[in-house]
């Protein structure tokens, strides 16, 4: 179903290093743009790039950045997809390189910045815009430092763009992040140079003859890079938990169904296609939501598969948007943007469930889809026969009550249930209630 929803997408193959590049045969450049979010489709777009270039052996592959930054985990991957690739690689820094932009571009062979560009201040941060804990700067300082090491740059001016704590002689003092201009970066040779245009970074590559090919994003790409965004993850747990609680709310399957139905198709099939969500993790949400509606349905009160149904959405929801391999459970350094946008989806929720309730049924449009006018018992409506003339009568049991049974009231066998407590056969008994259609009985203790 989520094949049909989005086709066919293109199945990309693990790139191979080796130690030595192997001959470039065709004078192709391949140029791929970073801009926006750092996220998993983007990943996706550059990693089908690096494979176009090497299936053409091409001279280079270069990254048309101007990115704010965006998610760790996706960067990562990139990173070590340039790194494995022997095809040269080249940024050309268009303005903004910063945080997980920074990280990209040092994995590349060769950086060019344009005149007035950044690159730096990689501190990582969570959910909510703040710093995120010492474990993920630390994380992040490893790969900054790393990745200026294997492209021969300087591996503690990389750091310091994590660390406000590192001082370098010169460059920063304590408390200050590093973040360099064009002529900063050139000065510490972390880039190779400055070039106002694509075209200038190419001469400069010493690639002006070559034929340059634009790598462009599919529509596929872009519909998964739009679903897969934090802010519309939010919005399509929102549509299955809103959905899912109003269906249950509600007789028979309905728009709340088709809705949580949908918001969960959304939600989960681009994180699938793109790899990132795994099966058993979908499997999971769903024997999740069957736990629920056995709870509500069959079993009385809610315990034990309440709980763990519970358990299973939120757990699913939230390793389902972090990328991982087969049963791997996800490193939690990673599972920090996951988490928030989950915080950030049920307090929206409770917002959103808080509004409905207090202004929808005053809506005119909410009168013209249920029934608003109340139907008592005191204005002629009932559903069923009254019980109400047995309303203190006596009788005797004739099958045990677990709490639900048989007694024989006034000479006419009728469907009891009992205070919760066990009754058993032959015992006399009370009608202590008749609401709801239901006859609720006590034992008469004399």
């Amino acid at each position: 179903m989520m094949m049909l929803l989005f086709g066919a997408m293109m199945h990309t193959q693990e790139n191979g290093s080796t130690d030595e590049p192997v001959p470039r045969g065709s004078g192709v450049v391949y140029v791929v743009q970073v801009e926006g979010l750092v996220d998993n489709g983007l990943h996706r777009y550059i990693e089908r790039g690096i494979t176009l270039a090497e299936e053409d052996e091409a001279m280079g592959l270069i990254l048309h950045m101007d990115t704010f930054g965006g998610l760790v985990d996706a960067a990562d991957k990139i990173r070590k997809n340039l790194l494995d690739t022997n095809v040269p690689t080249l940024t050309f820094i268009d303005k903004n390189a910063a945080s997980a932009g920074a990280l990209i571009a040092f994995a590349t062979d060769i950086i060019y910045m344009a005149p007035g560009s950044s690159i730096g201040a990689a501190t990582v941060v969570d959910g909510g815009g703040g710093k995120a804990d010492e474990k993920m700067q630390s994380y992040m300082r490893g790969l900054m430092r790393s990745t200026a090491e294997a492209t021969g740059r300087n591996a503690r001016i990389a750091e310091a763009m994590v660390d406000e704590r590192i001082v370098i002689d010169g460059i920063t003092e304590e408390g200050n992040l590093v973040t360099l201009s064009t002529s900063e970066a050139i000065e510490l040779e972390m880039v190779q140079g400055s070039s106002s245009t694509l075209e200038q970074a190419l001469e400069s590559a010493s690639w002006q003859d070559a034929e340059i090919i634009y790598v462009q994003e599919t529509t596929n790409e872009q519909i998964l890079r739009f679903l897969a965004n934090p802010v519309m993850s939010s919005i399509l747990m929102l549509m299955m938990l809103g959905g899912l609680y109003f269906e249950l709310q509600s007789p028979g399957v309905g728009f709340p169904g088709a809705m949580a139905t949908m918001g969960a198709l959304l939600f989960f099939a681009p994180l699938y296609i793109m790899g990132f969500a795994q099966p058993w993790e979908i499997i999971l949400f769903f024997i999740g939501v069957v736990l629920i509606i056995v709870e509500i349905f069959v079993l009385p009160g809610f315990g034990i598969p309440g709980i763990i149904g519970i358990t299973l959405v939120f757990f699913s929801l939230v390793v389902s948007m972090i990328g991982n391999v087969g049963f791997e459970f996800p490193a939690l350094e990673h599972m920090g943007r996951a988490i928030w946008t989950m915080a950030i989806t049920l307090i929206l929720g409770i917002l959103m469930l808080f509004s409905l309730g207090k202004y929808l049924p005053q809506s005119r449009m909410f009168s013209r889809l249920i029934l608003v006018d109340s139907t008592s018992k005191e204005q002629g409506y009932t559903s069923s026969d009254s019980k109400d003339s047995l309303m203190g009568q006596e009788g005797v049991t004739v099958t045990a009550l677990r709490p639900a049974g048989i007694a024989l009231i006034d000479d006419e066998r009728i469907d009891v249930v009992s205070q919760g407590d066990f009754i058993e056969n032959g015992a006399r008994v009370v009608v202590v209630n008749t609401s709801s259609s239901r006859v609720m009985v006590k034992r008469l203790t004399s």
